[in-house]
C-alpha cells in the first residue's frame, strides 16, 4: 500500500495537474501491486488519492477537476482596487493581429484542468465539450468568428472508442456546416487520439463497449481513454499544433511587450490612487 502511495504522490508531482484516471492509467502501466486494470482498480486509485489529499501528502492542486466551477461577477472594493488587479491581470492578446483564431476543443471536462496552463500561456480558447458537442455551443464558436475575415482552425481531442470517434465526427460536420452557411473558413484537425497514436505509445486499452448496435459498428476490439496519456506528452501535443500557428519566439516578444504594458498601466494605477 505504500509503495502504491509513493508512486501515486511522486507521479502526481512530476506531472500534475493530473485526472485521477490518468494516475490510474500510470499505476496500471506501471504494475503496481493491486490495481488491476479494470473499475474495480480504479475505484482503489480513487480512494487511496483521496486518503492522501487529505492527510496532506498529496497537494489538492496536483488533481485536475474542471467539471465543477463557480461563476461570480468580479467586483472590486473601490477605483483604486478596480485600477491595481486590472494592471495585475493585464493580458495582451496575442492573436490581435493573426489571420487565425486557433481552439483546443476536448471530449472530456476533467482534463481541462490538465490543458489549460498551455492554452492559457498562448492565449488559445479552451472548449470541454463533456461528450458530444450541442448545436448551441458549436454556432457559437462559429458565429463569433463572422465578419472577422478570420479561419476558425480546432484542434479536437476525443477518446479512442466508438462514442468519442461519433462526437467528433458530429462536432466537426457542426462547426463545418455554420462556417459554411456563415462564410466562416474552418479548418478541423483531430490531434487524437488515434488507432496509430495508441500503438505508438503503447498506452493501456480496455474492451470495446459491445451494448448498442452503434457499439457493434466500433471496429476494433478494443478502446482507449485520453486520460491513459502522460499529462506532460498531451500537454506537448497542444503545445506543438499551437506553435504551428504562433511560434515560441513570436510568442516571447509579445510577452515582452505585455510586461511593458503592465508596467505602463502600474504606474499609471499608482498615480491615480
Amino acid at each position: 500500500m505504500e509503495e502504491r502511495a509513493a508512486f501515486l504522490i511522486d507521479y502526481a508531482r512530476a506531472h500534475g495537474p493530473v485526472t485521477v484516471r490518468g494516475l490510474f492509467y500510470a499505476a496500471t502501466t506501471a504494475r503496481m501491486p493491486g490495481i488491476e486494470k479494470s473499475e474495480l482498480g480504479y475505484a482503489k486509485v480513487q480512494s487511496q488519492v483521496l486518503k492522501l489529499r487529505r492527510e496532506g501528502r498529496m497537494p489538492y492542486n496536483a488533481i485536475a477537476d474542471a467539471t465543477r466551477y463557480m461563476r461570480k461577477p468580479r467586483t472590486f472594493d473601490g477605483v483604486e482596487d478596480a485600477l491595481q488587479s486590472t494592471a495585475q491581470l493585464y493580458r495582451k492578446a496575442l492573436w490581435a493581429e493573426a489571420g487565425e483564431e486557433v481552439e483546443i476543443w476536448v471530449e472530456k471536462s476533467a482534463l481541462a484542468g490538465v490543458l489549460y496552463p498551455v492554452t492559457a500561456e498562448y492565449d488559445v480558447p479552451l472548449m470541454p465539450t463533456g461528450g458530444y458537442t450541442s448545436e448551441t455551443f458549436a454556432h457559437e464558436a462559429v458565429d463569433r468568428m463572422r465578419r472577422t475575415e478570420r479561419t476558425l482552425v480546432i484542434y479536437s481531442l476525443y477518446d479512442f472508442d466508438r462514442s468519442g470517434k461519433d462526437a467528433e465526427l458530429s462536432l466537426q460536420e457542426k462547426v463545418e456546416r455554420f462556417g459554411a452557411e456563415y462564410g466562416v473558413p474552418v479548418e478541423f484537425n483531430s490531434l487524437g487520439l488515434s488507432f496509430e497514436q495508441v500503438q505508438a505509445m503503447d498506452l493501456p486499452t480496455r474492451p470495446a463497449k459491445r451494448k448498442t448496435v452503434a457499439d457493434q459498428r466500433w471496429p476494433y476490439s478494443f478502446a482507449a481513454e485520453l486520460d491513459a496519456i502522460p499529462p506532460h506528452t498531451l500537454r506537448e501535443m497542444v503545445r506543438d499544433a499551437i506553435e504551428d500557428h504562433l511560434p515560441r519566439w513570436r510568442l516571447d516578444q509579445l510577452k515582452r511587450i505585455e510586461a511593458e504594458e503592465r508596467a505602463l498601466m502600474m504606474r499609471f494605477a499608482e498615480q491615480v490612487a
